[in-house]
């Protein structure tokens, strides 16, 4: 399952991201990860989830990214849910259709690994491609 937020910046889509993120460290059962482009969540994401810096690691592409995402679950199995804030500030490219294309990556990897993906992307939702609206 992948889930997609929209909203302009300033819409409360971190917000509404860090509340999911709690959500899921009480109802899973397995790892949560939380991958943000910088360590500005770092005292309101839970303990008990795992928060990355993704400019600690120059995560500059989205094929970059799916190895990272890769490595993650490669080095821990019992990973239930991914977030990913802000996709496009961390990769550093707003190419809509290269968001698509990982977005349906993520759901194919998520159907193969039972991993729920939910991913924030600052825009308006009828900038969306159609692809990228399935998963709205």
């Amino acid at each position: 399952m992948v889930r997609l937020i929209m909203g302009a910046k300033g819409a409360g889509k971190t917000k509404q991201l860090i509340e999911k993120v709690h959500e899921a460290v009480k109802s899973e059962s397995g790892s949560v990860v939380c991958i943000e482009p910088s360590a500005d969540m770092r005292y309101d994401i839970s303990h008990d989830a795992r928060l990355v810096n993704a400019s600690e690691y120059r995560l500059d592409s989205y094929e970059c990214l799916r190895g990272f995402i890769c490595g993650l679950y490669a080095g821990n199995y019992d990973i239930s849910h991914v977030f990913v804030d802000n996709l496009m500030k961390i990769v550093g490219d707003e190419d809509l259709h290269q968001v698509e294309k990982l977005l349906d990556w993520l759901d194919r990897f998520s159907e193969k690994n039972a991993v729920k993906f939910t991913v924030t992307i600052s825009g308006e939702t009828d900038m969306a491609t159609e692809g990228m609206r399935r998963y709205l």
